[in-house]
């Protein structure tokens, strides 16, 4: 800090969260405050003394405000070096009183840009020039400036004032580190919106990713590894990290995982649903009249698996669902709320994580992309989101009776959340059996019927990709399944489409595959 009688603080912030009562803090303690705009206005009318920013250059805010920091008299007494008498000396023949603080908190880019009907110059407007080169210049002085672009920062740094009459160089140095960061991402997001116009789906020139640390975790897939939880800048509402944790121990890397499973299925259906998942794979899926309903029959897909499993469904818990889910031993639930009479029963699990989307159904969380790093790369890919224009075509002699287009869609929905080689048994409104993660795909479609609890018969099956051979629609044949879904696109398809016939099986190919490696 300046050695300077008064202290000063540079205050130029959109968001105004915590701002008056820092800077009324701030006066008690003898630190001027200099202000901007529409910051100077807010914390003048809170009654706390402002000397603004044109007072100081002699220039006022032009051009809509695009121009009224950027001036040597505002980043010359923030970047002057105060150990340098060359500096000190031409800071005082110019006038410069040092700087001591910069708060500023930039123009609400991401958040602008996420609007469905926000327009390119309402956007472009919020990309933010002075804000950052007032950040930056702070943070590369930070040996004398202390940065804050974090209201969550504001206790911390009044508290060593009050104890110190200055801040730590320790403390400069993180957040200073914090406001680049800060800005790196803000720069991300302007980098993105630019690079890719609507409608263009060419992958960008360079791919940015900030995520913010928001804890570390007990451990990662393993016990030897550890592991963290970061959070994207925005995190949209209906994500898993945006979620409340109402309840239960911590969550663990795979409960993480799971629940990300469970949540983007379960969104597939308007009707009530639940997914049960185990091992990122889901173990039971339904939709039913009644919320209640659709979670007994998941569960009874597979209840063995289910035991420990993680559970989503897509409406507020009630309290008939929570003492089926209650009567389950399971490590986690997300919901869009949970009624009063359903906390109470399910707070008798003390250890069961309970996590609220707070309304946001599930699927509005998606992101646009999936990434997975490789060994001196990164892999990037759409997410995958079912094509509009997918066309069924039926390719046996017979075509599915209603009551089979019903099951095939449903298993074919639960398919494409299942890790490859993908088999599902399934009815109109539930799985009946599931192979997940084989690597042939006969194989799939034996653990598909060792881990049906009822008979297959008049069932409908669902392939994530085409078959190789006829062994597996034999294998449905045998159980009695009539109605298979495909991809189709095999070399073999003419053999397969016979194996179909010579058994009585509808068989629709889609043209689309659904891998999930």
């Amino acid at each position: 800090m300046s050695s300077s009688p008064r202290r000063r603080a540079l205050v130029s912030v959109y968001s105004k969260e915590g701002i008056t009562e820092f800077c009324r803090r701030l006066a008690a303690l003898d630190m001027d405050i200099i202000s901007t705009g529409g910051t100077a206005r807010h914390l003048t009318e809170a009654g706390i003394k402002v000397t603004q920013v044109e007072e100081i250059t002699g220039f006022p805010e032009m051009m809509d405000g695009r121009v009224k920091t950027l001036h040597p008299l505002v980043h010359g007494p923030i970047l002057f070096r105060r150990d340098l008498p060359a500096h000190v000396e031409q800071a005082r023949q110019h006038g410069m009183i040092p700087v001591d603080m910069v708060v500023v908190n930039l123009y609400p880019f991401a958040e602008t840009a996420g609007k469905p009907d926000a327009g390119d110059p309402e956007i472009i407007e919020m990309i933010d020039i002075g804000g950052p080169a007032m950040v930056r210049a702070a943070a590369k002085n930070h040996e004398a400036v202390t940065v804050l672009v974090d209201p969550a920062d504001y206790p911390a740094v009044l508290q060593e004032l009050q104890d110190k009459g200055q801040t730590t160089p320790s403390t400069r140095r993180r957040l200073a580190a914090t406001a680049f960061a800060h800005c790196s991402a803000y720069d991300a997001e302007v980098s993105s919106y630019l690079s890719e116009p609507a409608g263009d789906r060419a992958p960008p020139a360079v791919y940015h990713m900030h995520f913010s640390l928001v804890g570390s975790l007990r451990y990662g897939e393993n016990p030897h590894q550890q592991a963290a939880l970061y959070r994207e800048t925005s995190p949209a509402a209906g994500s898993v990290v945006a979620a409340r944790v109402l309840q239960g121990k911590e969550l663990s890397y795979n409960n993480y995982l799971d629940l990300d499973a469970a949540w983007s299925l379960v969104a597939e259906w308007d009707q009530p649903a639940a997914v049960v998942v185990k091992h990122n794979n889901p173990c039971g899926a339904a939709v039913g009249k009644t919320l209640s309903e659709a979670y007994v029959t998941a569960r009874e897909a597979d209840p063995q698996s289910a035991f420990g499993g993680i559970v989503a469904v897509n409406r507020p818990v009630d309290k008939e669902t929570a003492a089926e889910l209650a009567s389950t031993f399971l490590e986690a639930i997300f919901a869009p709320g949970f009624a009063p009479a359903a906390r109470e029963i399910l707070a008798r699990k003390k250890n069961l994580r309970l996590l609220d989307s707070q309304g946001a159904q599930p699927g509005s969380g998606r992101s646009r992309h999936e990434f997975r790093r490789i060994s001196g790369g990164l892999l990037l890919q759409d997410a995958d989101v079912e094509p509009e224009d997918i066309q069924w075509r039926v390719v046996t002699r017979r075509a599915p009776t209603p009551e089979e287009d019903r099951a095939l869609r449903f298993a074919w929905t639960v398919a494409r959340f299942v890790r490859s080689n993908a088999i599902v048994y399934a009815l109109g409104d539930r799985t009946l059996g599931i192979g997940a993660g084989q690597m042939s795909r006969v194989d799939a479609a034996r653990i598909g019927v060792l881990k049906a609890r009822t008979s297959l018969k008049g069932s409908a099956l669902a392939s994530d990709a085409f078959f190789p051979f006829r062994d597996s629609v034999d294998q449905a044949a045998a159980e009695g399944v009539t109605a298979v879904v495909e991809p189709g696109g095999s070399i073999r398809d003419e053999e397969v489409i016979a194996a179909a016939d010579e058994a009585g099986i509808a068989m629709v190919f889609t043209g689309v595959r659904h891998f999930r490696h």
